[in-house]
């Protein structure tokens, strides 16, 4: 796996051995900035990238920042364009993972939001799979709650708020899973995984929980609600899901720029299904990665080439 060369750090596309913080940033000491992760899918058939859905990951995470109260310096165009330039300069044959990162830069001790010293990165490196797509995994229901909106909002990926993710990811791998199902912090409802959005299939129809149930607005949940509708003709409600459900449900699979679209087949050690990928989710996953490969044309504007 090739390693990236380069990043765009303080302004400048520089060798990625020289985008360095001080250890006193105020983001590494408090975890106060936020994050996008953005797919380049490589089509061996064109010999092409495409960046999947680019402006509408940047659309979010301009829109996120005002949350965090941190000024992105760059225009929309302007991301778009650094980034095309970084990928172009890595010349990745493979998939790979953007990640810009905006943050608080400033060196002072404390836990704040406001000041003028604040900085973004980008830097790029080779991704495969996330978690598993070829065959169903096993999760649980964790021990910890998903952050509520009102304490860190889920809706902006806030690099702090990841704590959460990472006490569930390894909670469940501790106990042999290989993902964690969260629920909203009344213990009430489903909310998502530990860094994914989350699917139940019941009688045909797609059921995903709603924002307000404490979940990150995902943009590939967005793009599998759509090709559902548009190519299957298949149904999306956005509701509440209680945890008892999980269990009776046809099928159940996580969606993300990480997870892509990853089915489900045990949760507490109970068999989903056949325990197999469903037909709704095996179909979803073939058109999803048809649609970020460009190899369907209704799409082609999601996608953008390097």
């Amino acid at each position: 796996m090739n390693k990236p060369q380069y990043a765009f750090f303080e302004g400048k596309i520089v060798p990625i051995e020289e985008a360095r913080v001080d250890v006193r940033t105020n983001a590494l000491q408090y975890g106060t900035g936020i994050f996008e992760g953005i797919r380049c899918y490589w089509n061996e058939k064109t010999k092409t990238g495409y960046v999947f859905r680019m402006e509408d990951h940047y659309k979010r995470f301009i829109a996120n920042s005002r949350i965090m109260m941190i000024k992105i310096k760059y225009s929309l165009d302007e991301l778009c364009n650094i980034t095309l330039e970084l990928l172009k300069k890595e010349k990745y044959t493979e998939d790979c993972y953007i990640r810009p990162f905006a943050y608080n830069s400033n060196l002072d001790i404390g836990p704040k939001l406001i000041g003028d010293d604040q900085e973004l990165s980008i830097y790029i490196i080779p991704l495969g799979k996330y978690i598993e797509i070829d065959k169903p995994v096993s999760v649980c229901i964790s021990s910890w709650d998903r952050i509520p909106d009102n304490s860190i909002p889920p809706r902006a990926k806030i690099t702090g708020s990841y704590v959460n993710a990472a006490l569930q990811k390894s909670d469940a791998l501790l106990n042999g899973y290989d993902e964690a199902l969260t629920l909203t912090t009344d213990g009430r409802h489903v909310s998502e995984g530990s860094a994914m959005n989350f699917f139940m299939v019941k009688n045909g129809i797609l059921i995903t929980p709603p924002s307000t149930d404490d979940i990150l607005e995902g943009i590939t949940r967005d793009t599998v609600i759509k090709i559902a509708k548009e190519i299957e003709d298949i149904e999306t409600i956005e509701r509440s899901i209680d945890r008892t459900e999980l269990y009776t449900a046809d099928e159940l699979f996580f969606t993300g720029t990480g997870a892509q679209v990853s089915p489900i087949g045990f949760v507490d050690k109970r068999t989903i299904g056949t325990g197999e990928i469903g037909p709704i989710t095996k179909r979803l996953q073939e058109l999803y990665f048809k649609v970020v490969k460009n190899e369907i044309p209704q799409y082609s504007k999601w996608c953008t080439e390097v």
